[in-house]
């Protein structure tokens, strides 16, 4: 695999592990056409009675885009924009995997512990406005949305009730 290739599989091994954890179930569209690279899905319980559903744009990136505000990320266009929809029955969110340059840096573990590194920010995109720009984005990830089990718990419960991500 070339780097890109093994980036976004760690990525994906980072929202599967957090999924898991969360105790949430993934889908993932046959094609991403529509900016939509995996689905999270909650069985019905006591606290989440409407089954909420979170669809994402997943993202990696070892680039040096960490600020003291959060995760600056160049998003194509069309990401942007499909992102930013108001009218989805489903709410979207962009999430962003940062990741050491170096692969070897990636992962450790030993028999006491697995450590991901470094961690992923998400943000919802809903509502903003429209960019005169023709190739990229710049959207700050704030970096209190840092992507945990108890966040995605939080994020879905918000959703549950009709509220935004």
């Amino acid at each position: 695999m070339d780097i890109n290739q093994r980036k976004e599989k760690f990525g994906e091994a980072y929202l599967r592990a957090v999924a898991s954890v969360a105790g949430f179930t993934l889908y993932r569209p046959e094609v991403d056409d529509d900016s939509v690279d995996w689905g999270i899905a909650a069985r019905g319980t006591e606290v989440l009675r409407r089954r909420p559903r979170v669809e994402l744009q997943l993202k990696c990136t070892s680039a040096d885009v960490l600020r003291e505000d959060g995760l600056h990320f160049a998003l194509g266009l069309r990401n942007y924009e499909q992102l930013r929809e108001t009218n989805l029955l489903v709410p979207r969110i962009l999430l962003v995997v940062r990741v050491p340059v170096e692969p070897g840096e990636w992962l450790s573990q030993s028999e006491r512990e697995l450590t991901l590194r470094h961690c992923a920010w998400w943000v919802s995109l809903r509502g903003l406005e429209p960019t005169p720009n023709t190739g990229t984005v710049t959207v700050v990830l704030p970096r209190l949305q840092v992507l945990s089990p108890g966040a995605l718990h939080r994020m879905m419960e918000r959703i549950n009730r009709g509220e935004a991500p």
